[in-house]
């Protein structure tokens, strides 16, 4: 490219296509956001979905302003083989970004990164650049706008027209959460601001209402009408909402509005409890977001296929409607929209209901709603513990087969050390200590040819070590942080290493055939996450847990995980479990350290025991020396 810009080229999957639509919908969302971007830095292939597809209908769908090319899915490279689409893979092939968020994201940050005066396309990404970054797997609302919805309206479109069909639920959920109360940096402040308007706009609507409002006292009715009309009118004509000022201010560049240079007195005493909520304006809030893009093609075509069906009649969708029609104001979208030859609904009116007949309507099924159960807990472990025991149920700790096994640091490159960072010589001798664990076990296991995949891998302290250790394996890391894999990067080809790659995705968007899947200190869930992928590729496994307090209920995983414990506790009771098994810092008195290893202890075994019931033989085992972390277990498993 030009510049000495490295070449990216974007695979994208392609199925079939309608007039203003290429399915699946996350390849019309890609699409829509290069256009959006003017983005020509990558090369786009639409990947069919079959040798049969013939690639001479596609082209309406296209945006005028792209090239795009087709190639097979066995022409791909082979580490994007191993993922979902959408991907992009630099020109060598070996660092790649899969799944939509990923993907989209980069898209942006690389437009970004050659143009600094788009700094609009820069702001899609919102607050602190983190929308759509936490993953699908935990957040759901990445989960919504990712995965739920596109998937929900396909199945809409693919399903006969004559067949009966309700709103999807995850639409209906879209339009609760626009009707729910906005969060926002610095948000007190500017529901103070929408407080001064409220009053200044009462005193000034007041007078005329009521002089008008005496006319209805006239015998005559069509005074009354009169009256009620003007009423309307003054209505229409009170000045836009300060979100949408907020909102739109931000699109064009300018600072946000203020009412006055300070507020009243009354004013800034006001609780913040008391304070009006701030309303939607578009999908994560005020201001447009990558979410706003991502949703864009899915509610069109959802609302294309309703309006059809209902004979152009207004849909039952307030909110989403406003904020349909709200999108296209926003500058480039339309123009955008143009290229893609999508035609925008226009309603002539948006039919307001009332708040009982809207809750009718947002009537979401439990497994769509966020867990909103306490997490709060009273007292300490031991009753839960107790519990276990009186059941038979007590952590169990494997001997470690070779606690002695060390990797000769000092005649390895500088760049396999972990040391090579920033860390202080006390955490890299830690660091130090853990890899010779993972890597004795992964080791053991290994055999020539194998694929080890180095999950939630962070700088690559482990795949780096693995990779450099056994030239005959290939070696997957696999990250979300696209900061930390990037490290990585350089850190393998200082060394020179050709049997590794680099894959910035969620978990579920690696579906890659492995034989070892290794994590060092996965958090939370991330531990789960692992251990099922790896029972799903039929996987040895061995994984150092971390953050059991971030462990909680989500869409793929309910806890307790095996069959046993679930008999003898409740959800709650092992939360305990596992916001006590994070008091393991060694700043922690001795006996209450001893607690959280046993608690640890309890919810790793859980763990095993839930891979046990799927074939596999598991152990818990704890890393020598146990001071090299405050979060030293080990949980190894190994297909029977």
């Amino acid at each position: 490219m030009k510049g000495g810009v490295t070449e990216e080229h974007l695979y994208l999957a392609y199925s079939h296509q309608s007039e203003d639509c290429i399915f699946p919908l996350h390849t019309s969302i890609s699409l829509f956001l290069l256009s959006y971007c003017d983005c020509k830095l990558f090369k786009v292939f639409l990947v069919p979905s079959s040798d049969s597809t013939d690639d001479q209908l596609f082209g309406k769908a296209q945006p005028d302003d792209l090239e795009v090319h087709f190639v097979s899915r066995c022409q791909l490279p082979l580490v994007v083989q191993s993922c979902c689409l959408p991907a992009i893979v630099e020109e060598k092939g070996k660092f790649c970004r899969a799944g939509l968020s990923v993907v989209l994201r980069h898209i942006i940050q690389k437009t970004y990164e050659i143009d600094p005066s788009k700094k609009l396309v820069l702001e899609l990404l919102g607050f602190k650049k983190t929308c759509l970054k936490a993953c699908a797997e935990v957040s759901q609302w990445t989960r919504l706008c990712e995965i739920s919805i596109p998937h929900a309206v396909e199945s809409l479109l693919n399903a006969s027209p004559d067949q009966c069909q309700a709103i999807p639920p995850e639409v209906l959920l879209l339009e609760k959460k626009l009707g729910e109360p906005v969060r926002v940096h610095n948000d007190d402040k500017i529901r103070r601001q929408k407080l001064q308007q409220q009053k200044a706009d009462d005193k000034t609507a007041a007078p005329a209402l009521a002089k008008r409002a005496t006319k209805t006292l006239s015998p005559e009715g069509n005074q009354v009408d009169q009256a009620q009309k003007e009423i309307v009118e003054i209505k229409d004509q009170e000045p836009a909402s300060l979100e949408l000022r907020v909102a739109f201010s931000k699109l064009v560049g300018q600072e946000i509005p203020a009412t006055t240079s300070r507020e009243p007195s009354h004013i800034r005493k006001t609780k913040i409890s008391d304070l009006p909520p701030l309303e939607h304006v578009f999908a994560e809030g005020l201001y447009f977001t990558l979410a706003d893009v991502v949703l864009l093609p899915c509610i069109h075509q959802f609302l294309v296929r309703k309006h059809k069906k209902h004979n152009k009649k207004v849909l039952d969708l307030p909110l989403i409607s406003s904020w349909y029609h709200r999108v296209q104001e926003v500058p480039g979208v339309k123009s955008t929209a143009a290229k893609c030859n999508m035609q925008f609904l226009q309603f002539p009116d948006l039919l307001s209901f009332p708040d009982e007949q809207l809750r009718a309507f947002c009537i979401i099924p439990d497994d769509l709603e966020e867990e909103h159960e306490d997490n709060q807990f009273i007292g300490g472990p031991r009753p839960t513990m107790t519990k276990l025991t009186e059941s038979g149920i007590e952590a169990k700790f494997s001997p470690h087969p070779c606690p002695r096994w060390t990797l000769d640091w000092n005649s390895l490159p500088a760049a396999v050390s972990p040391g090579e960072g920033k860390m202080s010589s006390d955490r890299a001798l830690r660091k130090q200590h853990q890899l010779n664990n993972l890597v004795s076990m992964v080791t053991k296991l290994s055999k020539p040819g194998d694929v080890i995949v180095d999950f939630c891998s962070g700088g690559g302290h482990v795949g780096i070590v693995l990779a450099h250790m056994l030239p005959s394996c290939q070696v997957v890391l696999i990250e979300n942080k696209e900061l930390s894999l990037e490290r990585a990067k350089d850190r393998s080809d200082e060394l020179g290493l050709h049997n590794i790659w680099f894959i910035q995705a969620n978990l579920d968007y690696f579906k890659g055939t492995f034989n070892i899947g290794v994590a060092l200190h996965a958090c939370g869930v991330a531990t789960d996450m692992v251990i099922e992928h790896c029972i799903e590729a039929h996987a040895a496994f061995v994984i150092c847990p971390c953050c059991y307090g971030f462990i909680q209920n989500t869409v793929k995983f309910t806890f307790p995980r095996s069959h046993r414990f679930k008999e003898v506790l409740s959800y709650k009771e092992h939360m305990i479990l596992c916001r006590f098994a994070d008091q393991t810092a060694v700043q922690l008195p001795p006996e209450r350290r001893l607690i959280g290893k046993h608690c640890m202890g309890l919810v790793d075994l859980d763990r095993a025991w839930a891979a046990e019931g799927c074939n596999y033989s598991v152990q818990v085992i704890s890393m020598e020396p146990e001071s090299c972390s405050p979060k030293n277990n080990m949980v190894v498993g190994v297909p029977i």
